[in-house]
C-alpha cells in the first residue's frame, strides 16, 4: 500500500472543478490559525470560487471595496477568504472600517494595495486580529518600514519581475511569509516557488471561457 497516495472522491455533479496547477504543492505553504494554505484563487466570481480546489481565495478587485461584495463572497466560499479592503483609491478610515467588517464576516486575512500608507497599516494592526497582507509591486518598496508598520504577509504581484522581487525579500527576510503570483505556466510557478514564495495565487479562466468550452462539448454531442 502506498501510504502517500491520496484517495480522491468526486460526485457526479461536482467533478467538473477548476483545479490549481499541481506544481503549487511544491511550496511550503503558510499556516494561518492552524490552516495550511499553499494555493489562493484570485477571483471574485462566486460560481468559480465554489467550484475550485484552491486552499483559499484572495478576493481583490479594481473597484472601491464594498461590504455587500465581501459578504457575498464569504457566503459562497467553503475555504478561507482574504478580502481586499482598498488602500489605493480607498484610503484612511474607510480602509479601517472595511477591514473590521471583513474580520467580523469571517475573513482569514485582509489585503491592502501597494499605495497604502504605513500609517494606515499601523492603524490596521491596532484594529484587527487577522493577518494584514500588503501588496508589493516593485523592488523600490521599503520592506522594513512595511514590516515595522505591522505587515503580516507580503503579496508580491510584480508581473514578470515577481520572482526577482520574491528572491530579494527572501534574501533579506528568510522567514517572512510571502504570497506571490505564479504566472501562466508550470515553469513560471516553479520559478516563483524556487525564488522563495510560500504560497501562490492562481488566476482561473473566466466563466465565459469555461462556458465556451462546455458549449463546444454540447455542440459536438449533438452532431
Amino acid at each position: 500500500m502506498d501510504r502517500k497516495k491520496v484517495p480522491e472522491i468526486y460526485g457526479n455533479l461536482r467533478k467538473h472543478l477548476i483545479e490549481v496547477p499541481p506544481v503549487i504543492n511544491n511550496c511550503s505553504g503558510i499556516r494561518i490559525f492552524g490552516k495550511r494554505i499553499k494555493s489562493l484563487l484570485f477571483s471574485t466570481d462566486v460560481a468559480i470560487i465554489r467550484n475550485s480546489n484552491a486552499d483559499a481565495v484572495i478576493a481583490v478587485y479594481p473597484f472601491t471595496p464594498q461590504p455587500a461584495i465581501t459578504h457575498s463572497i464569504m457566503m459562497a466560499a467553503d475555504v478561507p477568504v482574504f478580502c481586499g479592503v482598498g488602500g489605493g483609491v480607498t484610503k484612511g478610515q474607510r480602509v479601517i472600517n472595511l477591514a473590521l467588517d471583513a474580520e467580523f464576516q469571517g475573513a482569514i486575512g485582509i489585503v491592502v494595495n501597494a499605495p497604502t500608507s504605513n500609517e494606515v497599516i499601523a492603524q490596521l494592526k491596532q484594529t484587527v486580529d487577522i493577518p494584514i497582507v500588503v501588496t508589493v509591486v516593485s523592488l523600490k518598496t521599503d520592506f522594513q518600514a512595511r514590516i515595522d508598520a505591522g505587515t503580516t504577509i507580503f503579496n508580491v504581484s510584480g508581473a514578470h519581475e515577481t520572482p526577482d522581487i520574491v528572491a530579494t525579500i527572501r534574501q533579506q527576510y528568510p522567514d517572512f511569509p510571502l504570497i506571490a503570483t505564479g504566472g501562466p505556466t508550470t515553469e513560471s510557478i516553479d520559478q516563483t516557488i524556487a525564488a522563495g514564495a510560500n504560497a501562490i495565487t492562481y488566476t482561473p479562466p473566466t466563466t465565459g471561457e469555461i462556458f465556451s468550452q462546455r458549449m463546444e462539448i454540447y455542440r459536438k454531442a449533438l452532431l
